[in-house]
Order: C-alpha cells, then sequence, then structure tokens
C-alpha cells in the first residue's frame, strides 16, 4: 500500500485541512499519515482561532513518521508562521522526501487570515523551491507572483512567474473567478490546461486541500503528473457536486461519494 503525510493544520469540523487531506488519501486507497501544525478554531461560517503548535513537536512528528513509515508523498497544507515555515523546512532538508505537493494556505474559503502577513516572503523564498508542484489557488498566485489575475493568460503568466523563481511546476486554480472553472499547469516546459463543471453550489470548503491530496495520491500511485491533475479535479468535482449540504456557510464536500454509491463497505 501506498503512502501519503499530510503536514498542515487541524480543521475541527473536518472539512478542510488535516482532515479534508486523511479523508482524500483513504478514498485513492493510500494508507494517509498527519502531521498537526496548527489547531484550529473554524466552522463553514468563520474563523475564531487558531493556536501553532511548536517547532520542536511539528520536527519530532515528522521525526516520527519517516523513522518508521516512509511517506511515497508529502502533502504541504497551512503553515501560518515564519517559525513553522523553519520547522517544515529542516524536516524536509533531513529526509529529503522525493515528492512533495504544497499548497499554499493563505485565506479560509470564507476569507479569514490564515497566514501571517510576514510569513508570505518566508514561504516563497524557503519553502516553495522544496516542493515538486505547487498549487495555489488565484488569491494566493497573485500574493506570490506580485500581479493581479482576471484571465487564463493573467493565470499563465503568473504560473510561469512562479516557475522562474521557484523552478517547480505550479498549478493555478481558477475556481468560480475564471470561467469555466480552469485550472492552469506549467510544468517548466509546456501549459496544461483543465476545465471543469461550474456547479452552482456554495458547498466548497477544503476543496484546495482536497485537490491537492487528490493529486498527492495520483503521484504516490506514479501517475504522471497530467493524468494525476485532471483525475484529481475529476475527484473534487465529484464531491462537490454530491456535497451534503452542511453547516450554514461553505459547506464541506462529499469525499466518499463514489464508496458511498458503490456500498464498498
Amino acid at each position: 500500500m501506498k503512502k501519503a503525510l499530510t503536514i498542515a493544520g487541524s480543521d475541527c469540523t473536518g472539512g478542510a485541512g488535516i482532515q479534508a487531506d486523511l479523508k482524500t488519501f483513504s478514498a485513492h486507497g493510500i494508507f494517509g499519515m498527519s502531521v498537526i501544525t496548527s489547531v484550529v478554531a473554524e466552522n463553514t461560517a468563520r474563523v475564531i482561532s487558531y493556536e501553532n503548535i511548536s517547532s520542536n513537536v511539528i520536527k519530532q512528528q515528522v521525526d516520527a513518521v519517516f523513522e518508521d513509515i516512509i511517506p511515497d508523498v508529502v502533502k504541504i497544507g497551512m503553515l501560518s508562521s515564519i517559525e513553522t515555515m523553519t520547522a517544515v523546512k529542516e524536516s524536509l532538508q533531513k529526509w529529503a522526501p522525493t515528492l512533495v505537493v504544497l499548497d499554499p494556505v493563505m485565506f479560509a474559503k470564507n476569507g479569514n487570515s490564515l497566514m501571517a502577513s510576514d510569513a508570505i516572503d518566508t514561504l516563497i523564498s524557503e519553502i516553495l523551491p522544496l516542493s515538486t508542484l505547487i498549487t495555489p489557488n488565484i488569491s494566493e498566485a497573485e500574493k506570490i507572483a506580485e500581479m493581479k489575475i482576471t484571465n487564463v493568460n493573467d493565470m499563465k503568466c503568473a504560473a510561469k512567474k512562479i516557475y522562474q523563481f521557484t523552478e517547480v511546476p505550479t498549478i493555478i486554480k481558477g475556481g468560480y473567478r475564471i470561467i469555466k472553472v480552469t485550472d492552469i499547469l506549467f510544468d517548466g516546459n509546456n501549459f496544461y490546461e483543465f476545465s471543469g463543471e461550474n456547479i452552482d453550489t456554495k458547498n466548497t470548503h477544503g476543496t484546495g486541500c482536497t485537490f491537492s491530496s487528490a493529486i498527492a495520491s495520483n503521484l504516490a500511485v506514479e501517475k504522471p503528473l497530467e493524468d494525476a491533475v485532471r483525475d484529481a479535479k475529476n475527484y473534487v468535482t465529484t464531491a462537490i457536486k454530491h456535497a451534503p449540504s452542511l453547516g450554514k456557510g461553505n459547506g464541506p464536500t462529499h469525499h466518499f461519494y463514489e464508496l458511498y454509491k458503490n456500498r464498498i463497505f
């Protein structure tokens, strides 16, 4: 069985963060493990607060995983502070995982900030270059690339800019801000465009976490990058389409729809 490790924050209502990552890994037949960087008090409508785990405990969690069950892929999500980023950087350099999918989580779905403003430069200079794939949404890509994105051509320009200073393939998630829900992947040589179904729903909590974890799962089983992204997009689209409509705000998606549909358990 392939193994995946998520290094991210915890979402107490289960739709995003560590919880969404572990559900996504399981839905793909991957054994999931986790390193918690922050505990977030949030629900579908708001982020109340978050508290970061100490640097030492973050590094010890990573050590505990790698010295016993070596993951085939590492997915990174919420890194809210410079201290957290430094701890993760040191762990990545120590254990040198082959595959690292990084989702630069800066904002919750409702717009609340999940990253200290003074940590963004550290993320760009210290963490992004250690990745295998970077998966920002438009707001995050605008911050990283320092440009406004309003259309697909802007997305391509931003993806190329991010690649130029990280040398890491980047996929920018268009979401509902771009027509046809288009995502753009730049691998350093070519652009790939992935367009999906525009679903009229507010139930998109944790879709960024879910998408990056689905890509990580597909890379763990050695799918080519283009196929890994395409299959992940299809998975997320299905999860959104069949969301259970929970909560008062942006509800969670249905990570296990295919399993429920086919009554595997």
